[in-house]
């Protein structure tokens, strides 16, 4: 088994391209995506084109979810992004058969997918679309981590945060500070709650796209550098997606 887990796009083209490619030159033909392909970015349409061109499965991330339900819980930019977004979107009588298509994908996208012993969802097993596993949960909230160790078996893989890295049973965070490639082994038995990282808005002080490439027995992320100053125009551009969006994209936060 050798499969490229790809998560959080977040309409960003540029990032999403470099992503691509990087898989594509390791020779992975397979590939799944945690959700959350729209929201923040200037490019919706292509990822989504991307993602449901390529992946096997994608799963529903809360920014996809907050398309067809509410945003009233999200931040005013965030929620600005996803109303722009709905906007481009959402199909009228008079659209294409290609516009309405990518509205019914992003409408049917599964919450949970099960690969053996992995378990992958965007958000965590407990809420597989909107609960965070904080990198710090360990130490600040362990009683959250462990009750989410308990919802499952195995290894969990997930987004959401937008922090590679993994968390071990004994509720200890490991991330990647600042590595360009990082290796967890996962033998049989162990479990595991893993962050894929974000290919659209990496926010761990790595302004690089990140993903993982998943192994019967281990998991390796790499990071994938990519044009963010050209991402960043774009948001700027739209007259309507927030300068922070862009500015967040150079610091990695």
């Amino acid at each position: 088994m050798k499969i490229a887990v790809i998560s959080d796009l977040h309409a960003n083209r540029e990032a999403s391209d470099a992503v691509f490619a990087h898989i594509r030159a390791q020779g992975i033909a397979d590939m799944l995506c945690l959700g959350d392909v729209v929201g923040y970015g200037p490019d919706p349409e292509h990822c989504v084109d991307l993602v449901r061109g390529h992946a096997e499965v994608c799963l529903l991330g809360n920014h996809d979810e907050a398309l067809f339900l509410d945003a009233s819980d999200f931040n005013p930019h965030a929620r600005r992004a996803i109303e722009w977004t709905r906007e481009r979107l959402k199909p009228r009588w008079w659209s294409s058969s290609e516009a309405k298509g990518r509205w019914r994908w992003l409408g049917s996208l599964p919450t949970k997918h099960q690969i053996g012993r992995y378990l992958l969802v965007h958000g965590s097993p407990r809420d597989p679309v909107r609960e965070y596993v904080l990198s710090t949960d360990g130490f600040l909230n362990p009683a959250k981590l462990r009750s989410i160790f308990d919802a499952s078996e195995g290894v969990v893989l997930c987004g959401h945060t937008h922090h590679p890295g993994v968390h071990t049973d004994d509720l200890r965070f490991t991330g990647l500070d600042g590595r360009d490639e990082f290796t967890v082994e996962l033998r049989d038995g162990a479990r595991a709650i893993v962050n894929v990282g974000s290919v659209g808005q990496p926010r761990d002080g790595d302004n690089r796209a990140c993903y993982i490439v998943l192994e019967e027995d281990r998991v390796t992320w790499h990071r994938v550098p990519y044009d963010y100053r050209a991402t960043m125009d774009k948001i700027m551009r739209t007259g309507v997606l927030n300068e922070l969006l862009a500015r967040r994209l150079a610091l990695g936060k």
